[in-house]
C-alpha cells in the first residue's frame, strides 16, 4: 500500500505556510522546531516533492507547496469535522470554537457578553482573533476560523449570515460644537459638516458611505483613523465630528465630559451586529443555537447606559433592538446552564 502524509505533518506545514518561521511555526504547534522539521521532511519523502525551501533567515513555501498547503487546509478541515459531528450530535456547543471578532465590536461587547455565553456552556472553549473583517472572512474560508462577529452591511457571498441586533450610529462632537445641543441630527445639519472616519478598510467607514451619498455638499472626511479611541480623542480635543456605533458609547468609549453626543433623525442610519459561518459547516445547528442566546440576551441586558447632556440639552441612548425579533423573526429562549473556558490567541 502507497504509504500517505498524517494529519500530523499537513499540520506543520500548514502551520510553517501561515508563520514562514520553523520556530514559529513549531511554537505554534506545541511542538520542538527539530520535530517540526523532521515532520515535514518526512512529508516530503512521502510525496516526493519540496514543499519549502529554507535558508538561515527565511522559508519559502514552493509553488506546488502552496498547491498542497490549500489541500491540507481541506482535509485538517474535514477531520475537525469528523471530530464536531459526533461531539454535537450529544453535546452542542462543546469543545473548542475558534470565534473572529471586529475590533469595533469586540471590545465593547465582549466583556458582557461571555460570561453570559459562560453560564450557559461551561464546556465551550473560544479561542478568540480579533481582525478586520476580510481577514475574518479569508479565514473562515480556509478554515482557521470557525465563526464570525462582525458587522452589516458587509459581502458575505459563500457564506451563512445570522442577524443579531441592530447597533444605532450616534453623531459625536465637542461639547462647543453648533450641533452639540440638538436632540437629534438629520442630514441637513450635516450637509456643510467635514466627520472624521475609520480608515477605508473598516466596515464603520463603508456603513457611513450611504449617508455621506446622500449629502452631496457634505464636506470630504478631513481624518481617517485606525481606532475609535483615536476618533474620540480628536473630538474631545474639538478637532472635527465623527460617528460613533451606539456598542461603543455604552460601554465608556467618552471620557470626560467634552464629547456631545446625538442621535441621528432617521432611525435607519444603524449596523446590523451578526454570525458568520461556513454554509458547509457541520456545526451550523450550533451556531444557530450561540445566535438565539446571543440574541435574546442584547433584547434584556443592552440596556441604556447614564443620560449624557451637552449644554442644556443632552441625549438618551436608546436600547438595541434585537434584528430578528425587529423583523418578527421568533427565536427560542436557551435555559442551559453553563460557563467556558475563554483563551484568547
Amino acid at each position: 500500500m502507497k504509504p500517505l502524509p498524517n494529519l500530523r505533518q499537513l499540520r506543520y506545514l500548514v502551520s510553517l505556510a501561515e508563520h514562514l518561521h520553523f520556530g514559529r511555526a513549531a511554537d505554534a504547534c506545541a511542538v520542538t522546531q527539530s520535530t517540526l522539521s523532521a515532520g515535514i521532511r518526512e512529508l516530503e519523502a512521502i510525496l516526493g516533492v519540496t514543499v519549502a525551501e529554507r535558508t538561515k533567515r527565511s522559508v519559502l513555501i514552493t509553488p506546488i507547496g502552496r498547491r498542497i498547503v490549500e489541500r491540507a487546509h481541506a482535509l485538517l478541515r474535514d477531520a475537525e469535522a469528523l471530530v464536531s459531528i459526533g461531539a454535537s450530535a450529544t453535546r452542542p456547543l462543546t469543545g473548542q470554537l475558534e470565534l473572529g471578532v471586529i475590533p469595533t465590536i469586540g471590545p465593547f461587547l465582549l466583556p458582557e457578553l461571555l460570561p453570559h455565553i459562560g453560564r450557559h456552556y461551561p464546556d465551550l472553549k473560544l479561542i478568540l482573533r480579533e481582525d478586520k473583517t476580510n481577514a475574518i472572512l479569508d479565514r473562515l474560508g480556509d478554515g482557521r476560523l470557525d465563526l464570525g462577529l462582525i458587522a452589516f452591511p458587509y459581502v458575505t457571498e459563500g457564506f451563512e449570515a445570522l442577524p443579531l441586533f441592530d447597533d444605532p450610529y450616534w453623531f459625536a462632537c465637542h461639547r462647543r460644537h453648533r450641533l452639540a445641543a440638538m436632540p437629534s441630527i438629520g442630514e441637513a445639519d450635516l450637509a456643510d459638516e467635514g466627520l472624521m472616519l475609520l480608515e477605508r478598510d473598516h466596515c464603520l467607514h463603508s456603513h457611513a458611505l450611504p449617508l455621506l451619498a446622500a449629502l452631496p455638499k457634505l464636506a470630504q472626511t478631513t481624518f481617517s483613523a485606525t481606532s475609535l479611541h483615536t476618533l474620540v480623542a480628536m473630538v474631545a480635543a474639538d478637532l472635527g465630528a465623527t460617528l460613533l456605533p451606539e456598542l461603543a458609547i455604552r460601554a465608556g468609549i467618552l471620557h470626560g465630559d467634552s464629547v456631545a453626543i446625538c442621535p441621528l433623525a432617521d432611525g435607519a442610519h444603524a449596523r446590523r451586529i451578526g454570525l458568520v459561518w461556513r454554509k458547509q459547516s457541520v456545526r451550523a445547528d450550533e451556531f444557530r443555537i450561540l445566535g438565539d442566546l446571543i440574541s435574546d440576551w442584547a433584547a434584556t441586558a443592552l440596556s441604556p447606559p447614564e443620560r449624557r447632556r451637552s449644554g442644556e440639552r443632552g441625549a438618551e441612548i436608546s436600547r438595541p433592538r434585537s434584528a430578528r425579533s425587529s423583523r418578527g423573526v421568533g427565536h427560542k429562549k436557551v435555559t442551559r446552564k453553563t460557563s467556558p473556558v475563554f483563551s484568547q490567541s
